[in-house]
């Protein structure tokens, strides 16, 4: 029989710990929390030093009972819960569940789910630390405080359902007043000019930089005319050349908030499932004859220190993978972030030896792709910097100067394995210059004058949204996927092309908010409440206060948003047409994915259609219907015929309105890396792509 019992809060963990821990150990999974505040009050005694009123949840009194059973066989009871607050806190309320003793060495953490980390774990078990518990509750209250006062207000003043909380609030503000400086945008003319240039037969490119040695800025087509009229013939003298050899160094390893932002990026990975497969590569993927192996460390965390261990594991992979020059002179365990808590290490591979083609086999799709990006990110981190030779080169024609500019790889270093990606711009590309040197004379083939406007900035994507609340110390890892799904389901803001736009009904209630509870929306009031927690963390205050200086001034907000906040009546939008069913107004309302049209005479009639969106392109299936514009239940755009169910044709490429030159098919849009690209998809007629 078992003589010691280790709880930890998920089966899978619970498997992969107890084949490591050996016949003397049994391993138990509480399923996360067994305890919280009730669901139907606020649960926190306002006039008693906010004391929590803690109940066994819904559901986990069999979970508990098991628990209890195995707790008191047991010679003594280990607590693994997750190395951070949350974890902390399951393994606190476990302890006073399970009657253990909490000053005890009864918790037991560990950043990776590997054999030697799990057994030497177990050889430093501490008593549990309750300023980590403290920190936790203290944000749990904080939340009840706001979310348990303002929500019934705001489904009493605007509509049922609606929440408010400190981090979401903050969220829906930044979208919202992005979008709000998106329509104040006015539009700036600005024209560039680009010419070709040919020295021997290598042609490259240059653009208009100035006149003389002063830069010129292009705002007008007049402008433009004036430079074009001090061109002298073809010939322009080269009268500068510079060369520099420029280091380029590889990013640190993962932290959540990168993670998420990476896997935007390149997977098109919303946070929510980037953070559901991090935790199946954490918690243990089984391996055939390996048993199931933890293949990261643990995916919470705000820093990109790395262990020696990893850093030298990773080192000796680099040498005999790509050569004793790719490996980083000093390995690097990343930069620090100011406000990181610093807690464990960043996100790595739990063995660099581990190459994401050996697990090919035991991971699905999705978990092989994250894994990569991982593991790649994490190596390329040690590897040595990427060598660029760069070169710039001034042109001149009389008083007339343009500037070609040029780079490419000496030596690739990490970019032989990743390179970090971007929001906004395209990654850098090489440019090749012929080898120019001053007194050259090169000829021009063509001017090419190009008008632009300036462009508003853009809305949030997922991973943008994440960076600025990190960047602003609004939130915490463990925070910012659930704020992004909250603030969606509670239809406050809607994605749109994968970027979020806010709702009316998001508008309303932020703009009550900011009436009544200035300070819930305030970015640097919340930021500096995520730095109180942190300070309740490392014991240099006590939690109450925390709590109690922000509760006196709240309360006195409510009380006067309950005397003067106005009821305000969201009226349907008209969707412009008559319900087929019993003749009355079509209505536009807000649903769980999106808009959608209902009858207005709801509840006697609950007839209900998706917005469609002609696209002027005849139906190439039934020759009758059109082909309308639709969205899926996960908002994903797609092209059907509006006969259906009498016609089920189906895109999801848009169709193009016009038929292919080669065999009359139905030609649609194909979106590729380089741009959109014109395709029949009944013969294998093609179109150059276009950006």
């Amino acid at each position: 029989m078992a003589e010691f019992l280790v709880i930890v809060e998920s089966p899978a963990k619970a498997k992969t710990i107890e084949r490591y821990l050996g016949k003397k150990y049994k391993v138990k999974a509480s399923m996360g929390h067994v305890r919280d505040l009730p669901r139907s009050q606020m649960g926190v005694d306002t006039e008693n030093n906010y004391d929590p009123k803690y109940i066994t949840i819904r559901g986990k009194g069999p979970v508990l009972k098991e628990l209890k059973t195995a707790a008191k066989k047991a010679k003594k009871v280990y607590l693994a819960a997750d190395p951070d607050r949350e974890g902390e806190a399951i393994a606190w309320h476990l302890a006073h569940s399970l009657n253990v003793d909490i000053q005890s060495d009864c918790r037991v953490v560990f950043n990776e789910i590997t054999k030697d980390a799990i057994k030497e774990s177990f050889k430093h078990p501490r008593p549990i630390n309750q300023d980590l518990v403290d920190a936790q509750q203290a944000r749990r209250v904080l939340d009840r405080l706001v979310g348990y006062n303002i929500s019934p207000l705001l489904w009493k003043k605007i509509k049922k359902g609606l929440s408010a909380g400190r981090v979401q609030s903050v969220a829906v503000r930044l979208i919202i007043d992005r979008e709000k400086e998106i329509n104040a945008f006015e539009p700036e003319e600005y024209w560039t000019i680009e010419g070709d240039f040919l020295k021997g037969k290598q042609g490259f490119q240059a653009n208009f930089y100035g006149i003389g040695k002063d830069k010129k800025q292009l705002q007008s087509k007049e402008d433009v005319d004036q430079v074009l009229k001090q061109l002298k013939g073809k010939d322009f003298n080269v009268t500068n050349v510079t060369k520099r050899e420029r280091k380029r160094n590889p990013a640190p390893p993962f932290t959540t908030s990168s993670l998420q932002q990476e896997a935007a990026r390149k997977l098109n990975f919303r946070a929510k499932k980037t953070m559901m497969l991090a935790q199946q590569l954490y918690e243990g993927i089984e391996l055939g004859k390996e048993g199931t192996v933890g293949l990261i460390t643990y995916m919470r965390t705000d820093s990109t220190r790395i262990s020696d261990t990893a850093k030298n594991e990773s080192n000796s992979y680099i040498v005999s993978t790509f050569g004793q020059e790719y490996a980083s002179s000093s390995p690097k365990g990343g930069k620090k972030n100011a406000a990181a808590q610093d807690a464990h290490e960043a996100i790595r591979p739990t063995s660099a030896l581990r190459e994401p083609s050996s697990l090919k086999q035991h991971l699905s799709r999705d978990q092989l792709r994250l894994y990569k990006l991982i593991w790649e990110r994490f190596i390329a981190s040690q590897m040595s910097p990427a060598v660029m030779d760069t070169m710039s080169v001034d042109l001149m024609n009389g008083d007339v100067l343009f500037r070609a500019t040029g780079s490419k790889v000496k030596f690739p270093g990490f970019m032989k394995l990743y390179v970090e990606g971007t929001d906004d711009a395209e990654e850098e590309k090489e440019n090749y210059l012929p080898d120019l040197k001053e007194g050259d004379v090169v000829k021009n083939q063509n001017i090419d004058p190009k008008q632009h406007f300036t462009q508003p900035p853009p809305r949030y994507t997922e991973a943008r949204l994440v960076k600025t609340l990190e960047e602003l110390g609004i939130g915490r890892p463990s925070t910012y996927a659930p704020t992004l799904d909250t603030i969606q389901k509670r239809g406050y803001v809607a994605l749109d092309n994968k970027r979020f736009i806010p709702t009316e009904l998001g508008e309303i209630v932020l703009e009550m908010i900011t009436e009544f509870f200035p300070d819930i929306i305030n970015v640097e009031f919340t930021a500096k409440m995520e730095n109180d927690l942190d300070a309740v963390e490392d014991g240099k205050v006590n939690w109450v206060q925390i709590i109690d200086s922000f509760y006196r001034e709240f309360e006195k907000d409510l009380r006067i948003a309950e005397k003067e906040m106005e009821e305000v009546e969201i009226k349907d939008e008209p969707a412009g047409e008559d319900c087929e069913n019993c003749g009355s107004p079509m209505v536009f309302k807000m649903g769980r994915y999106g808009k959608f049209m209902a009858c207005s005479n709801f509840p006697d009639c609950r007839n209900t259609k998706p917005i469609v969106k002609d696209i002027g392109v005849k139906c190439p299936n039934c020759k009758e219907g059109n082909i309308v514009e639709r969205k899926s239940k996960k908002r994903r755009i797609f092209y059907g015929c509006d006969q259906f169910p009498k016609c089920e044709f189906i895109s999801w490429d848009k169709p193009v309105n016009r038929p292919c030159p080669k065999c009359s098919g139905l030609l649609v849009e194909k979106k590729l890396k380089k741009g959109v690209q014109v395709q029949c998809i009944q013969c294998d007629y093609k179109e150059e792509a276009q950006k």
